[in-house]
């Protein structure tokens, strides 16, 4: 399929001093399916924004440290006449994703009328200590709890999604911290939008996480996450 054939995709990417592995994330994304890369740049202290720049990325600033703070300043940048896509895409910026298998999110959307595509990691293939056993655990506990109270099956609160960006700006999404993978999920189910998942393989991350790297942040994640779920219901 030609690029020309295509629908507009275009990709975000919240990073917070990944200036080792940004560059590395952004070359191996398909250029012959995105019509634009674009980095938030979220509070880095480090070379990010000149690296990712410097790899053919449009890159914001979002001053405010927050995963949902860095993702909602994508989404208002792209919600401007004549740049929204048809398809947005989210990945990571540690290169923990596997950018290659971006055409494996956005197929299902594509030819299939699905309105969101969740890469799944526990479906996929899972390099050794990818990801510690708190994430195993959170993600198998929040999907539980979005099934018993959404009635919607996930395996996985992956980063790594592409959903329809008509779709995404009716979610009218607020988190601004670690809930919005999941606010975003719980949402969908509850727009009754048709979702599905894909296996997607997971290696692990250039430098040390934000999240599970440290007890705070790993405590803090799964309360975000479950405050979230709790709070729609």
């Amino acid at each position: 399929m030609s690029k020309s054939e295509l629908p507009n995709i275009k990709v975000v990417i919240p990073a917070f001093n990944e200036e080792k592995s940004i560059a590395h994330v952004i070359n191996d994304i398909p250029k012959d399916w995105v019509q634009e890369v674009i980095v938030v740049n979220n509070a880095s202290s480090d070379n990010t924004v000149e690296i990712a720049s410097n790899a053919g990325a449009t890159v914001l600033t979002e001053v405010t440290p927050g995963y949902g703070n860095a993702c909602l300043k994508g989404l208002e940048y792209l919600n401007k006449e004549g740049n929204r896509p048809d398809i947005l895409v989210f990945m990571d910026g540690d290169y923990s994703d596997y950018p290659e298998q971006l055409p494996e999110l956005v197929k299902p959307i594509m030819e299939n009328g699905e309105d969101m595509v969740i890469g799944s990691r526990a479906l996929g293939s899972r390099e050794g200590g990818s990801m510690t056993f708190p994430q195993v655990f959170g993600n198998w506990l929040a999907t539980t709890l979005l099934k018993l109270f959404y009635k919607v099956n996930y395996t996985d609160l992956g980063p790594f999604r592409a959903i329809r960006f008509d779709k995404l700006i009716e979610l009218n999404m607020k988190d601004r911290t670690y809930g919005w993978t999941v606010e975003m999920q719980l949402k969908a189910a509850r727009h009754k939008f048709k979702t599905a998942e894909v296996p997607v393989n997971y290696k692990r991350r250039i430098g040390v996480s934000k999240v599970s790297g440290t007890v705070k942040g790993t405590f803090m994640a799964g309360y975000k996450i479950l405050y979230t779920i709790f709070k729609y219901l």
